[in-house]
Order: structure tokens, then sequence, then C-alpha cells
């Protein structure tokens, strides 16, 4: 199967981002992957510490293994949002294409020192896994807010962004672009959305010379995010939404099977919702494929 960098590089040249998708539970799984199948495009499947201790890290990883034995499309497993060393070792160890190394609440010589120093552990147990980089201020959590937190102070600069890769030699940085976690009342219902420093993230693009990772990618404006893409974004995490339709999905199929206590004849509702978002964002990313 090609590889996650290799898929970066050629997502790069095309022109195009790899959607990045947050699954608590077979069901996101099953739906995310078969959004890339129908598609025919590369997907990028991630579990939070959160995620990975309720579905079960050896769990997780083999059920990916066997779905690439089933797919036309790659797909890659990241361990996300990774906060201490022994877990990001845990992961690589499981077999994880990637590590989001998550230090961006630390002070910045803090967050430098110790990524610089899980870099090198983790390449020295895997060579090829690709390890990112977070810096700036997003917020926290993919949760309904009631109102938006000032992220202003936090965003990213290009000369913060180019001495943080060059000091711990990420192999991907995640910059805050006024991006955030999570996503507003007024979004889930369509009323706002997100805009991005399209400026700013070409400016750390040219500054950082790695792949761009874009977090908090939920109820983004979509031309932003085209816009985004050509300015320098490799991946994008969709995990919110993803979480959104995969509740109303789960209560239409109680609403329309109200008797029904079999697991197998309600989730596909919920699969079939999640899908439906996933499939969506993929197309965009991949030039409104």
């Amino acid at each position: 199967m090609q590889g996650l960098r290799d898929a970066l590089e050629q997502s790069q040249k095309d022109g195009v981002a790899i959607g990045h998708f947050n699954v608590g539970d077979w069901v996101l799984l099953k739906a995310v992957s078969a959004a890339g199948q129908e598609l025919k495009v590369p997907v990028v499947v991630g579990v939070s510490e959160g995620e990975r201790e309720f579905f079960g890290l050896a769990e997780i990883a083999a059920l990916v293994r066997r779905l690439r034995e089933e797919c036309d499309c790659p797909i890659f497993l990241n361990a996300d949002h990774t906060h201490s060393l022994a877990k990001a070792v845990e992961a690589v160890r499981a077999g994880f294409d990637a590590i989001v190394f998550d230090l961006s609440a630390l002070p910045f010589e803090q967050n430098v020192r110790q990524t610089k120093e899980a870099v090198e552990a983790l390449k020295a147990i895997n060579p090829d896994v690709l390890v990112e980089g977070e810096i700036g201020d997003i917020g926290t959590g993919s949760e309904i807010h009631e109102e938006a937190p000032d992220l202003s102070r936090g965003l990213t600069s290009p000369a913060e962004a180019k001495q943080f890769v060059d000091s711990t030699a990420v192999d991907i940085l995640a910059p805050a672009v006024g991006n955030m976690h999570g996503m507003l009342k007024s979004m889930v219902q369509g009323q706002t959305r997100k805009r991005l420093d399209i400026q700013r993230i070409a400016e750390i693009k040219s500054a950082a010379r790695v792949p761009l990772t874009l977090h908090g990618g939920s109820g983004t404006d979509d031309e932003d995010l085209r816009k985004a893409i050509a300015a320098g974004i490799n991946i994008i995490h969709i995990n919110t939404e993803l979480r959104v339709a995969w509740r109303r999905g789960l209560e239409e199929g109680l609403a329309q099977q109200p008797h029904e206590v079999v697991p197998y004849k309600i989730l596909p509702f919920a699969v079939e919702s999640v899908k439906n978002v996933a499939r969506s964002r993929l197309s965009l990313f991949n030039g409104d494929k």
C-alpha cells in the first residue's frame, strides 16, 4: 500500500487535501472507509486518546489492517492529539501510520523541547512513522459550543512555524490559522461558518515547508477550505460534523423503527448518515470530485 508520506506528496502535487476523520466506534469507521472507497481517494482515520481507550488500541489497528486488504484506496491510521510520549509509543508499536504529538498548551520553548525528544524516540521505533507537532491555540474538545472562544491571540506566526519545524524535525505541522475545535450551535444549524486566515496559511507554508494540517475543520466555510488547500493545507480534520451525523442517523433509525431492538437493523441509518457527510467532505477536499 502507498505510504502516508507518498500520499501527502501526491496530494500536494495534485492540489488536493487528504480527509482525516475521527472514529470512536465501528459505525464511524465503517462509514468513513466506505466513503473513501466510493470516491477512490485516500482517507486517514484518527483516534484521540479517549477514542483509543474506548475502541481499544489493538482493536482499531487490527480493523484498519483488515480494511486495507478489502479497499482499493489507501486508508491510514493516526493517533490524534496524543499528549504524552508513553501514549505515543504505544500507538507506534501498535502500527499507527502517524502520531499527533500535541503539547500546544505548553509554553512554546517547552513544546519545542519535548516534541523534539518525542520525534527522536518515535523514529527510533519506526523510522517511517510521521510525527505531527502543533503550535498555537485552537481551543479544545470536539463539542457543540454556545459561544466562540477568543483565539485571536493564539494564532501561529510564520516565524514560529519555521522555528518549530527546524528545531523539532516534525514531519507535519498543525498551526492555528483561525480554525477552532468543535462547532457552535449556529454552525450545526447552518446559520454561520468558520472562516480561515488564508494569507497566514500561505505564509506559514512558505516558511515551514512541510505538510500542514487543519484541525477543527468541522463547520468551516466551503470556499475557505478550497482556498486553504490552494494555500498549502494538506490534511483536514473533521470530527464534530461526523458526531452530529452519527446522532442524527441513530435518532432517525429509532424514530422509523421505534420497537426495533436489533442493532444491525438500526445502526445502518447512522452509517449512512455519517458516510454522506464524509463523502461530501472528501469530494470537496479532492476538487469537488
